[in-house]
């Protein structure tokens, strides 16, 4: 994937400036990957359950799911608890049954049987056209959708597709920070 920035005459310039810190996000964090083999980018050689490919996942899954929501709103983050099972006992650790969307976050930290770091590469940069193409044709930044019902959101929560957009950004740039972590600890070499 490299870094690319919105440069059709139609963007105006806080699309532009968003989509090109989104892209240097981006390529700092795939810069961390370079020269590395599958079972580098799955190894996990710190004390945390983090690799270099499930970060590179789950900050793709993070893109798309965030560009979703600007286009349909909170039913694009489906965050439905089991019968039965509470916040509380989510939160807690001790619900007695999990959603699915919450044991398919844990996966997208780990790289599984059968995928490769290319082609986590190049589905990062299917999910980052995808970003461009969906900010590109916005009428504006400024419609918010009301967030889903969920601990980490505040009640009655709106977010408009400018604060995703920020949003999709600082999630990057964090991630970015532990990948350089993993990468160091993996063969002393920095991104």
């Amino acid at each position: 994937m490299t870094a690319t920035t919105a440069t059709s005459p139609a963007v105006d310039d806080e699309r532009a400036d968003l989509l090109a810190e989104l892209a240097a996000a981006r390529a700092a964090l795939i810069t961390t990957t370079r020269g590395l083999s599958d079972e580098q980018a799955a190894a996990r050689p710190t004390i945390s359950a983090l690799c270099l490919g499930g970060l590179l996942k789950h900050v793709t899954n993070v893109e798309r799911s965030w560009m979703r929501f600007v286009l349909e709103g909170p039913s694009a983050m489906t965050l439905e608890l089991p019968d039965g099972v509470t916040w509380d006992d989510f939160m807690a650790g001790t619900a007695r049954e999990y959603p699915q969307w919450a044991i398919d976050r844990q996966q997208e930290f780990q790289v599984l049987p059968g995928e490769t770091l290319a082609g986590i590469v190049e589905s990062y940069g299917q999910a980052a056209a995808e970003t461009e193409r969906i900010v590109t044709a916005l009428p504006g930044l400024s419609a918010t959708q009301p967030l889903p019902e969920a601990p980490w959101h505040e009640p009655g929560g709106r977010h408009s597709a400018r604060r995703v957009l920020i949003h999709i950004i600082a999630e990057t740039t964090q991630h970015a920070g532990h990948a350089d972590i993993l990468r160091e600890t993996l063969d002393g070499r920095s991104a």
